[in-house]
Formats: structure tokens, C-alpha cells, sequence
């Protein structure tokens, strides 16, 4: 059964990612779909380009500043942000 995979990381600036991607086989998620990164002003979600799009709120980003209860939608998948 297709998913959705999240690999987080800490790159070398320490600022932690996490990238947005699919188990082969499902079409509607790329497999570098999206990443989710901390910035200095928040949480930004980052299309990589993706064929169908990466959505907050419903709205089509390439950018975007999550806030706590954002809807993110990838591919058929949708998911909260929840900030802590």
C-alpha cells in the first residue's frame, strides 16, 4: 500500500528539515515532493517543484509560514501542523 514518507534531519546550519516524499507506486506525491525547514520567523513548508502541488489551506504555495492548525495537503494526503 502506497504512503507518505517524512525523513527529518539537521542539516549543517542545525536548523532542523523534514522532507515531504512517497513510497513508489503512489503517483499523486513526488518522491522530493516538499520540505518542511525552520527559519528564523517560523516554520516554512518549500515545494520542490512537485507536479501536483503542495497546499495550505488549500491554497497552492511555493513557499509558505505554517501556523499551528494549517491544513497541508500533498497529493491525496492531508495533514495538521501542530506547533509545540
Amino acid at each position: 500500500m502506497p504512503a507518505i514518507s517524512i525523513r527529518c534531519w539537521r542539516p549543517y546550519d542545525d536548523r532542523p528539515r523534514a522532507a515531504v516524499g512517497c513510497v513508489p507506486g503512489d503517483v499523486t506525491v513526488s518522491r522530493e515532493h516538499a520540505v518542511v525547514e525552520q527559519r528564523d520567523d517560523g516554520v516554512h513548508i518549500v515545494d520542490l517543484s512537485s507536479l501536483n502541488g503542495t497546499y495550505v489551506n488549500r491554497e497552492r504555495v511555493e513557499d509558505a509560514l505554517l501556523s499551528d492548525g494549517d491544513e497541508l495537503q500533498v497529493g491525496k494526503y492531508r495533514l495538521t501542523f501542530i506547533e509545540r
